[in-house]
């Protein structure tokens, strides 16, 4: 595409320029004819250098118009070349551009995932510590050793997050207090606020290297995200900001008028 439109402005500058030639050598033929009709070459060759310069000023006037008009077109012709050029170089410096901005985020979503998986692990330990404080021997008492022993098991095999969902679970018993159980008592409270700390830290992280909050939304709903919810629900001094992701009324009414528009 680019040989063909650099082969058409040659053609078309080629053509100004034969144009060109043709009206000069045919113009040079006209005044060779004029000076042997009507002056004469001798007489001409014997004029006085004052007016023999004003017949050549005259004379070559059309020419230097005629080159000067052709070198301005060959000249807008060359320019908007270089413009469409440049065009071109903008296209492919954006393409890149873009292509670089989508490597970077690439490179920023592996790192989070990398930085999350160990985030969730420690959420895991921290829900497990707090559970054990609030259910366990050194709590109510209400889960036996061996039953935190064999929840554990399950944590050690990679399911980071059954603490949270255990605490999820106990929604349905009337006798729950979680204000109790995540701040109670002072190691709780420490527990709790760790779990704050580190949760909030992985919202962080998921906002900067999301563009369509797929990942924070899987990092909001996750048991980790809801159990964070609980907690901030409870603290007993500070007042959190909702943690917001994608809002499924918005997002499903741009896809009814999407349809709309399209019938």
């Amino acid at each position: 595409m680019v040989k063909e439109d650099s082969r058409r402005s040659f053609i078309q500058q080629d053509w100004r320029i034969l144009f060109g030639l043709f009206l000069t050598i045919f113009w040079f033929f006209f005044l060779w004819v004029f000076i042997s009709r009507n002056v004469g070459w001798g007489s001409f060759l014997d004029l006085p250098i004052a007016e023999m310069g004003a017949f050549l000023e005259g004379a070559f006037a059309f020419l230097a118009f005629l080159w000067l008009v052709i070198g301005l077109f060959i000249q807008q012709s060359v320019l908007a070349q270089n413009n469409e050029e440049l065009r071109r170089t903008n296209l492919q410096s954006e393409k890149q551009t873009h292509a670089i901005a989508a490597t970077e985020l690439n490179a920023r979503q592996e790192t989070f995932f990398k930085i999350a998986e160990a985030t969730r692990r420690q959420l895991g330990a921290i829900s497990g510590l707090l559970f054990i404080s609030s259910q366990g021997p050194i709590g109510d008492n209400k889960i036996s050793v061996e039953e935190l022993a064999e929840v554990w098991k399950q944590f050690a095999s990679g399911d980071s997050e059954v603490f949270s969902r255990m605490f999820l679970t106990m929604a349905g018993t009337s006798d729950t207090d979680y204000a109790d159980l995540f701040y109670g008592t002072e190691i709780r409270r420490r527990h709790a606020d760790n779990f704050l700390v580190g949760f909030d830290r992985l919202i962080k992280l998921a906002r900067d290297c999301d563009t369509d909050n797929i990942i924070l939304d899987a990092t909001i709903y996750s048991a980790h995200g809801l159990l964070n919810v609980r907690m901030r629900e409870m603290h007993p001094d500070i007042k959190f900001e909702q943690i917001t992701g994608t809002n499924s009324q918005e997002y499903l009414q741009r896809l009814i008028e999407t349809q709309s528009e399209s019938l």
